[in-house]
């Protein structure tokens, strides 16, 4: 069970450091092809590791095709789409308080859906990861979450946030058993093929990658995606859909720590907000680590 939370935690790292690896690709790429190149790397390499590995992939695509692509669809074709098209219309900040609100909404929807009961334990970790994200992204500025307001960007977010929250709780619900790397392969090969089909069908020219867009887009394709993916499919497998999602919430703090590492040093009220996202993951844990 602590390797599995380990495991969570590593993917979370690995997509907040996207973050900082999008700026340079988004230099070289409009949005629709640095999403398709960024998934048809990671699904070519997932597919060789499980070649390699000898998974059965023509017998889990024939007795589980609807299955791959109705999660491709929505968790990587459909999450990607209205991500990045919202981030084109909306801040960074108003995009990233949307995001910290998925745990809840996955709690919701894993409970309609799934039956699965949050503990006390859970529903008190939500609200202090949540207080603990807003202080991070506002900088301990209350004047910041004030002005928040709802645009066409922030309601094109809310839908990204939706599907991964449905992807989330249909992967706990429909994921054939078995194999994590052959599942997460077919998975992400079926939202590659539809970001692909989107980006030739929408006309935008794909442009040239420089070096320093190049490297970074193999390390999103390789971590970001390959390992994140990865790592995150066996979470939800193995802990469910709600106590998995609370770990979305860590996303900005290994952002801060990432920026930090960098030259940007976090502010004091930065660093207390991710203390408080850390606690309230720790409180949604703690039980489980004393059972491993």
């Amino acid at each position: 069970m602590a390797t599995t939370y380990l495991l969570v935690t590593v993917a979370v790292f690995f997509w907040a450091a996207n973050f900082v690896l999008a700026g340079p690709v988004l230099a070289d790429l409009p949005p629709l092809w640095a999403a398709s190149l960024r998934f048809l790397l990671g699904a070519t390499l997932m597919i060789a590791i499980a070649g390699f590995r000898r998974e059965d992939l023509k017998g889990l695509l024939s007795r589980h095709a609807g299955i791959y692509l109705l999660l491709g669809t929505v968790g990587i074709a459909a999450f990607n789409l209205f991500f990045f098209y919202a981030l084109r219309i909306t801040s960074a900040a108003n995009a990233a308080l949307i995001m910290a609100t998925n745990p809840l909404l996955t709690t919701l929807l894993a409970f309609a859906l799934l039956g699965e009961k949050p503990t006390m334990r859970h529903l008190a970790a939500l609200p202090v990861a949540l207080a603990g994200v807003a202080v991070v992204i506002s900088g301990g500025s209350m004047g910041r979450l004030a002005s928040f307001s709802v645009s066409r960007g922030d309601l094109l977010m809310l839908a990204a946030n939706a599907s991964w929250a449905l992807y989330n709780v249909l992967g706990k619900k429909y994921m054939p058993k078995g194999s994590a790397l052959g599942n997460t392969s077919l998975v992400m090969a079926a939202g590659a093929a539809i970001l692909f089909g989107v980006a030739m069908a929408s006309g935008a020219h794909m442009g040239e990658l420089g070096v320093r867009a190049a490297m970074a887009l193999a390390v999103m394709a390789v971590g970001g995606t390959v390992l994140a993916y990865l790592f995150w499919s066996m979470g939800i497998m193995r802990l469910g859909a709600a106590r998995t999602a609370i770990f979305i919430n860590l996303v900005p703090v290994f952002a801060l720590l990432i920026e930090g590492a960098l030259g940007t040093s976090p502010t004091a009220a930065q660093l207390a907000g991710g203390f408080l996202v850390l606690c309230g993951v720790s409180v949604s844990i703690l039980p489980a680590l004393r059972t491993a």
